[in-house]
């Protein structure tokens, strides 16, 4: 069968994704399309335009002391930061000094932050920014961590997501399931393409795709 890629343009026609079909095994789940996020978060230019449309998202009503970055996306929450910020820019959040950081894994798996960096979370309002929501759980595992450190879960910004809310917080994203009709994604045990003895063609995490 032949294999099916979609390139699919954003709103502002500057950045774009590339979907390619298969089946491929991610930590929580099967899904049916590699979505290729490398240029949006290591091109400078397509990393800057990812920041300044997720900021429209949040111009007037959301006020954001620290982004909590997740999936490499540290690049696209700086620039994130700079647009919400920016003096000139009509937004609630202007002149103001945004943090943005990054959680540690410890070898329990947990996300936790440092004493030096606690205090960027507690009683601050933060926007989680991940590459892509597809199952939730890592986004779920974010809020917890956020709340454990009473910090104040306000929304979640990616490149892409299969679901409109996590835990009631609201995602807002560049790309959405509707824009690939035949997106799919499945617990490993009822894939599809598993019982019908396809094999897996690559893991796939927030660094990429490894081929199997």
């Amino acid at each position: 069968m032949e294999r099916k890629i979609i390139k699919l343009p954003s709103t502002s026609g500057r950045i774009s994704l590339k979907a390619v079909s298969g089946h491929f095994s991610t930590k929580h789940s099967h899904v049916n399309y590699y979505l290729d996020m490398t240029e949006c978060k290591t091109n400078q230019r397509m990393a800057e335009e990812c920041g300044h449309l997720l900021a429209h998202k949040y111009t007037s009503s959301t006020v954001i002391h620290t982004i909590m970055c997740l999936d490499e996306t540290q690049m696209i929450g700086g620039f994130l930061a700079q647009k919400l910020s920016k003096d000139g820019f009509r937004g609630i959040n202007r002149g103001e000094c945004i943090h943005v950081v990054t959680p540690e894994i410890n070898m329990a798996g947990q996300m936790i932050f440092r004493d030096n960096v606690r205090t960027l979370i507690e009683n601050r309002n933060v926007l989680v920014l991940v590459s892509s929501v597809v199952t939730g759980k890592t986004v779920e595992q974010s809020i917890e961590c956020i709340n454990y450190y009473k910090g104040h879960p306000i929304a979640v910004s990616s490149i892409f997501s299969a679901v409109d809310h996590v835990d009631k917080v609201p995602i807002h994203s560049l790309f959405h399931i509707n824009d690939i009709p035949d997106y799919a994604h499945y617990p490993a045990m009822d894939c599809p393409k598993c019982k019908n003895g396809q094999p897996i063609e690559a893991l796939v995490n927030s660094f990429g795709y490894f081929k199997i």
